[in-house]
């Protein structure tokens, strides 16, 4: 524990200079912008005018459309052209790839271009991996002379830069000096920034994104403490990529995001589905609407100090292990009844069992806890107020403690909790109860991914037990299985990770997804990737253990780990090949 630091102003907005974007202003006090992006050929303009206003009728403040070349982005200004004149004037923002011109020519048609530092190389550095100092730095130098032309163009059509580092797509010389890392990430985007401020640009907005939501949330945070230091603050903008499509995306998207906006983080944000994306921005406005209301509720908002050993990387709070509950054991889900999936049920409102029936455990109030109890293995429950009189009372060793829990304020209460136990020399196994009233299932899932999730990213809790009475049990078991698997906590099923889709993918992403999930879903633990292009493709999927990647026009490349092992195969042939790679490796299980 970290005593000395000053206090942690929790559920407070790290406040971001204002950026304007077309009629949009972002940072500062304004709310926070949601957006999307098409998943249309940029080059067919109808249709991409016409899933243009699906978005923005969904509420999207601005929309995002690929142009991964100079045809793209000169078809930019006719779709901006069709918008304004039946009506839509919000900003587009344009995503860029590997062409540094394409770039300066979308930059005059719309509001905001979007790069990624790891795509700003010189050609002569794609295959060196290592650099001394001034080799380092000449690189950099090189970089700083080829965005001068974007920034020229941006500072005299007013375009705003978006600066997105991505994981799994950092340059060579930056993984040389910083690794693979969230530190990595973090200074790719500060030396971006540095070489903006050098020319006197600060129409800028910065995201650091990867498809692990430890790695976003941890090098996001470590990005703000950097801007800070460096006097470099600008807007920013939370995503998690490749989330996937249905509940799970969701889930992985509001843990990751809504984790950062709890912490006051954020003026921008992007839930990335392999949906048609006009169905992401209702999923932003349930995250946004949950942040709001927390935010408007200023009870208990700072903390004494951190108790967390380092927020910039994963620790788990280490507790002892009763029954194998805590220490060094993945965290365990409790529901109301057996048979439903759970790891342990509780029942007769006085006892907690484990499914196999092994063990049986004692289950009282923390009120009722008694010099009898002293030696016992037992289960205390506690309510948020008695944190104060833990010091009254005696806690056995070898207890289990459970929060229970249905307000708003959960990270401040998680973190007073570790603190009192620490001081009263005590480090029992600590079961998270979280209580709703809320009938609409979609919000019901994203308010438990936002108040869980932001417990279990910075290793807290040794177990998840999650309640609402409009949804049914098995539900809510189901719900905390997928928030601790988007954590990272514990994997019990498949992981897919799959794009959005944008006009560079060149099949139908969904459908393929879908068949995907169907054949591979019982691999537990594995993570599939199921990625549009070879763009994004390689390096998002950094993370995966198998790939399926777009490699053109009915061909797919198969990917273990970062390796290709199938290349060009036919997209009707492309799922049953990678199942033939997944048996090679010895990863197949059969139903």
């Amino acid at each position: 524990m970290k005593s000395q630091q000053k206090d942690i102003p929790l559920y407070t907005r790290v406040i971001m200079p204002e950026v304007t974007i077309g009629n949009v202003t972002i940072g500062g006090n304004q709310e926070i912008a949601l957006q999307s992006m098409t998943n249309t050929d940029t080059n067919t303009i109808e249709d991409s005018i016409e899933q243009c206003k699906r978005i923005f009728d969904a509420g999207a403040h601005y929309v995002r459309l690929t142009a991964q070349g100079l045809k793209e982005a000169e078809a930019l200004k006719l779709i901006k052209q069709g918008l304004i004149q039946q009506g839509y004037t919000k900003p587009l923002v344009a995503d860029i790839h590997f062409n540094p011109q394409a770039a300066i020519v979308a930059a005059q048609y719309v509001e905001k271009v979007r790069i990624n530092p790891g795509n700003y190389v010189t050609l002569g550095s794609l295959h060196k991996t290592d650099y001394d100092e001034t080799e380092y730095i000449a690189e950099l130098n090189k970089i700083a002379e080829n965005l001068r032309p974007l920034i020229d163009v941006c500072k005299k059509h007013n375009t705003a830069i978006r600066i997105g580092v991505n994981h799994g797509s950092l340059s060579n010389r930056i993984v040389s000096k910083y690794g693979d890392t969230p530190l990595g990430m973090a200074m790719s985007m500060i030396e971006f920034l540095q070489i903006c401020k050098s020319e006197n640009f600060t129409n800028i907005v910065c995201s650091i994104k990867a498809s692990n939501t430890r790695i976003m949330v941890y090098a996001t945070r470590l990005l703000v403490q950097k801007m800070k230091e460096e006097n470099l603050l600008f807007p920013i903008h939370l995503g998690v990529t490749e989330a996937g499509a249905g509940e799970d995306g969701r889930i992985k998207s509001a843990v990751g995001i809504g984790t950062l906006l709890l912490e006051g983080i954020g003026d921008t944000i992007r839930v990335s589905l392999t949906e048609a994306p006009e169905h992401e921005i209702p999923v932003c406005k349930t995250i946004v609407d949950y942040r709001n209301r927390v935010f408007a509720d200023n009870l208990h908002t700072v903390l004494p100090f951190d108790i967390r050993p380092n927020p910039f990387t994963y620790t788990k709070f280490i507790s002892h292990s009763v029954y194998g509950i805590g220490g060094n054991a993945a965290p365990i889900v409790i529901a109301n009844s057996m048979n439903i999936g759970a790891d342990w049920f509780f029942h007769d409102n006085s006892v907690l069992t484990k499914e196999d029936g092994d063990y049986d455990l004692e289950y009282i109030l923390f009120d009722d806890l008694q010099a009898k109890h002293i030696g016992k293995h037992i289960v205390i429950e506690i309510e948020v107020e008695q944190i104060h009189h833990l010091h009254t009372k005696h806690i056995p060793e070898d207890c289990i403690i459970v929060l229970r829990y249905g307000g708003k304020k959960l990270q401040y209460w998680i973190q007073k909790l570790y603190a009192e136990l620490h001081n009263a020399h005590c480090n029992p196994p600590i079961i998270l109860r979280l209580q709703y009233d809320i009938e609409s299932y979609n919000t019901f899932e994203i308010q438990a991914a936002m108040d869980a999730g932001s417990v279990f990213i910075d290793g807290f809790c040794d177990g998840l037990w999650i309640e609402n009475q409009h949804v049914s049990e098995s539900e809510c078991v189901q719900l905390a299985f997928s928030i601790l698997q988007a954590t990272r906590a514990r994997f019990t099923k498949t992981e897919f990770i799959s794009c959005p889709s944008c006009g560079r993918t060149l099949f139908n992403i969904e459908k393929t997804l879908a068949e995907v999930k169907a054949k591979t879903s019982h691999l537990q633990g594995l993570k599939i990737a199921v990625m549009g292009c070879i763009v994004n493709g390689p390096g998002e999927m950094a993370d995966a253990d198998y790939g399926y990647v777009g490699a053109g026009k009915g061909l797919v490349h198969v990917y273990c780990k970062q390796q290709i092992i199938r290349k060009n195969i036919p997209e009707q042939e492309a799922v049953e090949s990678l199942i033939e790679v997944i048996k090679e490796n010895g990863d197949w299980k059969e139903h």
